[in-house]
């Protein structure tokens, strides 16, 4: 398989396998670059523990042991990390070392096993909250649908309101918001059933809303259809492509859909990616058992956005 980079995305054709053998995950996932750190956390949710590779060691370490079976994660607007809790079927935040509850539930009702995140530029935390976690043993702990649905959540840490802003999906998955946050994509990934049975009549798709007030979402449709498995962790660039993690590797995908670039991966299936790296164009890949970078031309729209809002002098 050979890299496809039709719109110039890529500054290295070049996939470096990061770490070396002694720390491995067994599924990784939720990878977030910490500047601070120089360093990227990730998830090894089979295993609930939380690993982070150095830029200076280029060494895989363990973070933390016994996590709750963490997920998603992100970083807040003063560069706290922003996580879901499989195991305590919540949102959390980490500051200064201390991890401590967000939000659990909503009218009285735990939610199902959050699973991605990400924090908008006004502060709020949107989460999707698929059932990964209270399905499959390996991934957390047995429980039940206690609003008997899977939906995508904004949280408001100003006044610790939770409201549902997507409800049309059947498994939501990875989310990110467009350059302007005026879009907000989901992976809807019902073909993939947390009970591992079969589905062949689900979604498989990435899913696309108008965000309106910036704070709920309205006129869903299908952004793309997935054809090398599921669409799992996504991220929006600073020019507005999509870039999907999917089965075999990345797939890129323009604001109108068109796939316009591919970055095939060896050793398991693509989970998740994120931007980081100390200018924020390198892309980092959490593919089964490990890490892997592709230097590129773009940042993390999100990122962007916020060193565009940031005050002067700040």
């Amino acid at each position: 398989m050979t890299i496809q980079d039709d719109a110039g995305l890529l500054a290295s054709t070049t996939i470096e396998r990061l770490g070396d053998e002694s720390e491995l995950a067994t599924w990784a996932e939720g990878p977030v670059w910490i500047p601070a750190r120089r360093a990227v956390r990730f998830s090894d949710i089979h295993r609930n523990r939380i690993l982070e590779w150095s830029a200076d060691t280029n060494l895989v370490s363990v973070y933390r042991d016994d996590v709750e079976f963490t997920n998603g994660r992100t970083t807040g607007l003063d560069g706290e990390v922003v996580q879901c809790s499989h195991g305590l079927r919540r949102v959390e935040v980490e500051r200064d070392g201390q991890v401590s509850e967000l939000t659990s539930q909503w009218r009285g009702k735990r939610f199902n096993s959050p699973n991605d995140v990400i924090v908008k530029s006004d502060g709020t935390v949107w989460f999707s909250d698929p059932s990964y976690g209270i399905k499959r043993p390996i991934e957390g702990h047995p429980g039940d649908l206690e609003y008997r649905d899977h939906w995508v959540w904004r949280f408001d840490p100003a006044d610790g309101s939770v409201e549902p802003v997507i409800i049309d999906v059947e498994m939501p998955n990875g989310l990110a918001f467009s350059p302007d946050e005026s879009l907000l994509y989901s992976s809807d990934n019902s073909i993939d059933l947390p009970n591992l049975e079969p589905n062949p009549g689900g979604t498989h798709a990435i899913r696309v809303y108008r965000v309106l007030d910036g704070r709920m979402c309205k006129g869903g449709r299908d952004f793309r259809a997935i054809d090398d498995g599921i669409a799992d962790g996504i991220r929006v660039d600073e020019r507005g492509n999509v870039w999907s993690s999917e089965f075999s590797g990345v797939h890129i995908y323009s604001p109108e859909g068109d796939q316009i670039g591919y970055i095939p991966v060896e050793g398991g299936h693509v989970g998740n990616i994120c931007f980081g790296g100390d200018d924020g164009t390198d892309l980092f890949i959490a593919c089964t058992s490990r890490l892997w970078r592709v230097r590129t031309h773009v940042r993390d729209a999100s990122h962007v956005l916020r060193d565009q809002l940031q005050p002067a002098g700040a």
